[in-house]
C-alpha cells in the first residue's frame, strides 16, 4: 500500500509512472505490503487463469524471493517503472511480518518518477523468465 502521495503521469521510461506529490526524505517508507490493499498468488492460481487474465496479471506482479509468491499491489505501486541506473527508490524483503518496503534511497522531489530496480525483488526477472 502507498504511503505516501503519489500521482500517474506520461513516463520518460516507460510508458505510465508513479510520481511522487509531494516532498519525500530519504529512508520514507513509501510503500509497504498489507494484505488488505494487496494480493499474494501462487504459481498455480495464477497457472488456473484463462490465458488473457494470466497475462495482465504476470503484467503486473512479482515473484517473491522468500515466499515463491506473486505479489498483485492493489493501487498504483503496480506502475513503479524499472530504471535500475537512476533507482531514487530500494525495495527490501526479508519475509518478516511487516511485509516487503520500499524505501526513498535519497531525497525525493515532488513531481519526480518513483523509479526502481526490479532485480531486488522480482524472481522472475533474476530467473530471465521475462527481459526489459
Amino acid at each position: 500500500m502507498l504511503l505516501v502521495k503519489t500521482k500517474l503521469g506520461v513516463s520518460s521510461i516507460h510508458g505510465i509512472g508513479l510520481f511522487a506529490d509531494q516532498f519525500i526524505p530519504k529512508n520514507t517508507v513509501i510503500w509497504r505490503y498489507d494484505p488488505a490493499v494487496d494480493l499474494k498468488l501462487t504459481p498455480g492460481q495464477i497457472e488456473s487463469l484463462a490465458e488473457s487474465c494470466r497475462e495482465q496479471i504476470r503484467k503486473y506482479t512479482y515473484r517473491e524471493f522468500h515466499s515463491d509468491m506473486y505479489v498483485l499491489c492493489g493501487d498504483d505501486a503496480r506502475f513503479f517503472n524499472h530504471a535500475p541506473a537512476i533507482a531514487n527508490c530500494i525495495d527490501v524483503q526479508n519475509g518478516s511480518l511487516e511485509g516487503d518496503v520500499t524505501l526513498a534511497l535519497r531525497d525525493i522531489e515532488e513531481g519526480e518518477e518513483l523509479t526502481c530496480d526490479y532485480a531486488m525483488f522480482d524472481m522472475d526477472l533474476i530467473e530471465g523468465r521475462y527481459r526489459i
